[in-house]
C-alpha cells in the first residue's frame, strides 16, 4: 500500500533516549536526508458509533494524513498529519477533517521541536 497512511512505509525514525533512573523516552523525527522539514500534528478524531470504518476510509484519502489508527474508547480514532505551518493545519482539521460524515470532535495537538540547552 505505497502512499496509503498507516504504521509502516512512512520515512520517520525514532531515536530512542538512554536515561538513568528516569522514564526512557523516543524522539520521532524525519529520516535523514528528507528535504524541507514539515510539521507534525496528532489530531484526536471522535465518531458518531458506527461511523469509524468510513470516517477511517475518508481521512486515508487526506495525502497530508501519514498515520490513521482506530482505537478503543476515546478518541475513537487517532491521526497524525504532516502539515507545512500552522495555517495548513487549521485548514486541514477545519475545513476537511470537520466535514467528513459522523466527526462529531476533534482534539488538535501540534509537535514542537525541544531544542538542546546550553550549559556554559
Amino acid at each position: 500500500m505505497k502512499g496509503k497512511p498507516g504504521l509502516t512505509g512512512h520515512n520517520d525514525f525514532a531515536i530512542t533516549q538512554p536515561t538513568s533512573g528516569a522514564i526512557p523516552y523516543t524522539i520521532h523525527g524525519p529520516a535523514p536526508g528528507d528535504q524541507g522539514m514539515s510539521d507534525r500534528a496528532y489530531v484526536l478524531i471522535n465518531v458518531l458509533p458506527g461511523q469509524t470504518a468510513a470516517v477511517v476510509k475518508a481521512l486515508g484519502e487526506i495525502k497530508e494524513i501519514k498515520t490513521i489508527d482506530p482505537c478503543w474508547g476515546k478518541p475513537d480514532i487517532i491521526a497524525i498529519a504532516d502539515i507545512v505551518d500552522q495555517d495548513a493545519l487549521t485548514q486541514l482539521v477545519l475545513s476537511r477533517i470537520h466535514r467528513i460524515e459522523g466527526v462529531t470532535q476533534t482534539d488538535t495537538h501540534l509537535v514542537y521541536r525541544l531544542k538542546e540547552a546550553r550549559t556554559k
